[in-house]
């Protein structure tokens, strides 16, 4: 059984950093994309950052040069390091994979969702 456990969210303030992880497991494909999305209240989900099995990365504008997306292949976990936050990125931050794929960035059809985990930025 394919399972996504995110954690890390809390609550900081803007220019605060936080690193948020993804703990997976069950994976029956070597070739995999995981990506990081968030939403926040009344908009809609959207991509932030993404690693695929192959080493391939991507971020998005609002995040590059801020978010780092790492894997530790040995832990099983992918992590996402977010320095200089602000306000903006208040969000639910949630984990998706998409399996059979090896490139990013991916889009909102992922195959297995983790539980969201808050980020809230403070001014």
């Amino acid at each position: 059984e394919v399972q996504l456990q995110a954690s890390g969210g809390g609550l900081v303030q803007a220019g605060g950093s936080l690193r948020l992880s993804c703990a997976f497991s069950g994976f029956t494909d070597d070739h995999y994309a995981i990506g990081w999305f968030r939403q926040a209240p009344g908009k809609e989900r959207e991509g932030v950052s993404c690693i695929s099995s192959d080493g391939d990365t991507s971020s998005s504008d609002s995040v590059k040069g801020r978010f780092t997306i790492s894997t530790n292949r040995a832990k099983n976990t992918v992590y996402l390091r977010m320095n200089s936050l602000k306000p903006e990125d208040t969000a639910v931050y949630y984990c998706g994979v998409l399996m059979r794929w090896s490139s990013c960035p991916v889009g909102l059809g992922m195959d297995y969702w983790g539980q969201g985990t808050q980020v809230t930025v403070s001014s």
